[in-house]
């Protein structure tokens, strides 16, 4: 072997499979669209914490999943072994919000796309996309939903207090009840009719109630 074969292998070939151009704009579009679904993400978001590293998240996997899939095309040797190599990757990151999941894969197939040369399809699906989440996220109730543990003494306190709660709110359902001795414990989920939660005193200082606590929560339990 010469010293020029040393500088004949395949690595060096592959430098210039992928033009400086093609790179350039993939990445640049990649960040662009990127971002674009994190600020959807951000404007959409309605969880209970608001999470600033999962938005960085979204555009940093876009780019990722794009100049991964850049060298995969560029090679099928080394898309076999990308293949190999990811398979041994597991992720243990809890997702708390279900819509969390399709913005992870919306930002893995925007990549994907960007990667295989289908600008326009990458930047429409993405709008479409966007618009639909947007139009969706707009629908949600507007009024926030609450619980309400209460301790009563017995039947009749727990009559009234439910029909005091019905009065006073837009939507009340039991979600739990645990009865002890000289004890009954009452969980409602409630939506309230207006903005005023002075109903929860009255509710505290009726007979045979020991206690009326109203606790505020992001849930989607109620249609």
């Amino acid at each position: 072997m010469t010293f020029q074969d040393i500088f004949k292998s395949s690595f060096l070939d592959n430098v210039t499979s992928i033009s400086l151009l093609d790179m350039v704009l993939a990445m640049v579009l990649a960040f662009a669209i990127g971002l674009f679904i994190y600020l959807i993400y951000k404007k959409t978001y309605a969880g209970v914490m608001y999470s600033q590293t999962f938005g960085v998240t979204l555009v940093a996997l876009t780019m990722i999943t794009t100049f991964v899939i850049l060298a995969v095309t560029s090679n099928v040797v080394l898309s076999l072994g990308m293949v190999g190599a990811l398979s041994i990757v597991r992720f243990r990151t809890a997702i708390k919000e279900p819509l969390d999941i399709a913005f992870l894969f919306w930002a893995i197939a925007a990549g994907i796309v960007l990667a295989a040369g289908l600008i326009p399809l990458a930047v429409f699906g993405s709008v479409m996309i966007g618009i639909i989440v947007m139009v969706f996220a707009s629908q949600k109730e507007h009024t926030s939903p609450y619980i309400v543990v209460l301790k009563v003494d017995g039947d009749e306190a727990e009559k009234k207090a439910q029909k005091l709660l019905k009065e006073h709110t837009k939507k009340c359902v039991i979600k739990s009840k645990t009865v002890r001795p000289g004890e009954v414990e009452l969980n409602y989920e409630i939506r309230l009719a207006r903005d005023n939660t002075d109903f929860i005193n009255a509710l505290a200082a009726g007979d045979g109630v020991s206690s009326a606590v109203l606790v505020s929560y992001n849930g989607d339990y109620m249609g």
